[in-house]
């Protein structure tokens, strides 16, 4: 078998319809795009909409695609609706039971852990987006020191910490002890490290967030392409979402910028293997925000991506857009939303047809394509 690549991009928070169980998390109506096109009065998406994106749900501004990529929505199996969930999902691993939330709060024990860990105080420990919580307790954070504790409907716990007060190594090295504290009944999905600087009223996260994540508890499409010889390549914060297990190589992806520019770079340097990026603005910088026009913006620049690096593809490469979750701007609150991943895929031979199945789909058709074979065992059927 001659050598192929695989591309697995996912637009972080872009979701495409809410799923039968959204009511659940109170997510009952919800439609990122669909929502995002409305209150844009239309996206202007050239490329996505002539690989088909207009054919997987109606969009203003965005029309159905005369001769549309492989395309359709999928979705998860198991419960979730953050990104280690939505990433795990796509290479197979099902969680069998969510993990522990916190939308009063870490309870006492909790907090006594990281002040123990830390010697140093907790401020906030709510639910809160992060930027309203360094803007409101940034500044005691910066004059004694302590840590700005917060977490959100999904199963994180978020350590903001001033650079000027805690070094971003120092808070790193936190992170790190408190994800091995937080075990049992508190094992969240994530610990986040975010650091930002500045001054009152001016503070800004910096670029060196760290998410220190679970790592799978069961065998994923990932182990059996590095099994089969298959080179692995995570761009942005997914090797983290995967505790490094299944990756041969990490690369920057901060921002949306960094990520496209490297997936690009990685597109004229390989000759085979698989590339599973992470696309965060969407989510990060506008999904939370509720930007829809920011949001929109962020679109555009990954719509131009999609072209250059349709120019790098050949007659051996697979390239997936999808999602893990939504964040509907016209749902309120601030957190992700339960919904519909969206699908294209650019091989040779995808007939323009349409595929809905659950997102493991998609690591199931990555190890065929890849390796040639198939892992039973694992969720997922392939649509190449």
């Amino acid at each position: 078998m001659r050598a192929r690549r695989a591309v697995v991009v996912v637009l972080d928070a872009v979701g495409a319809g809410a799923l039968p169980d959204a009511a659940d998390y109170g997510d009952a109506g919800t439609n990122t795009l669909g929502h995002l096109a409305e209150l844009t009065g239309g996206l202007e998406l050239p490329n996505l909409q002539r690989l088909g994106l207009g054919s997987i749900l109606p969009l203003t501004g965005v029309a159905p695609a005369a001769a549309p990529v492989l395309h359709g929505r999928l979705h998860p199996l198991g419960p979730g609706k953050d990104s280690t969930t939505g990433h795990w999902e796509l290479m197979g691993v099902v969680a069998r039971s969510p993990r522990p939330t916190y939308p009063d709060g870490f309870p006492p024990e909790v907090i006594e852990t990281i002040e123990r860990a830390s010697g140093r105080k907790v401020v906030c420990n709510a639910p809160n987006d992060g930027l309203s919580a360094i803007e409101e307790h940034g500044e005691e954070a910066l004059r004694d020191g302590a840590l700005i504790v917060y977490t959100s409907q999904d199963s994180v716990l978020q350590i903001a910490a001033h650079v000027n007060a805690l070094s971003v190594q120092d808070l790193h090295r936190l992170c790190a002890r408190v994800r091995k504290l937080m075990i049992g009944e508190h094992a969240v999905g994530r610990v986040i490290a975010r650091p930002f600087a500045g001054v009152p009223g001016a503070f800004e996260r910096t670029r060196d967030r760290h998410d220190f994540a679970l790592p799978p508890q069961s065998r994923s499409h990932l182990d059996e392409l590095r099994e089969a010889g298959v080179a692995t390549h995570a761009v942005g914060k997914v090797g983290q979402l995967f505790g490094g297990r299944g990756f041969d190589h990490a690369h920057a992806g901060a921002t949306n910028a960094e990520a496209i520019d490297a997936t690009g770079a990685l597109l004229r340097e390989l000759d085979a293997g698989f590339v599973f990026t992470n696309l965060i603005e969407t989510d990060q910088v506008y999904g939370h925000r509720k930007d829809a026009d920011g949001f929109h913006h962020a679109l555009r620049e990954i719509d131009t991506a999609v072209a250059g690096w349709e120019a790098l593809l050949g007659p051996g490469d697979l390239l997936v857009l999808t999602a893990d979750h939504g964040c509907d701007p016209a749902h309120p609150g601030t957190d992700h939303t339960r919904e519909h991943a969206p699908l294209l895929a650019l091989f040779d031979g995808h007939g323009g047809r349409r595929h809905d199945g659950p997102l493991a789909d998609v690591g199931a058709s990555v190890l065929r394509w890849l390796a040639a074979r198939d892992a039973p065992a694992l969720p997922g059927t392939p649509f190449v």
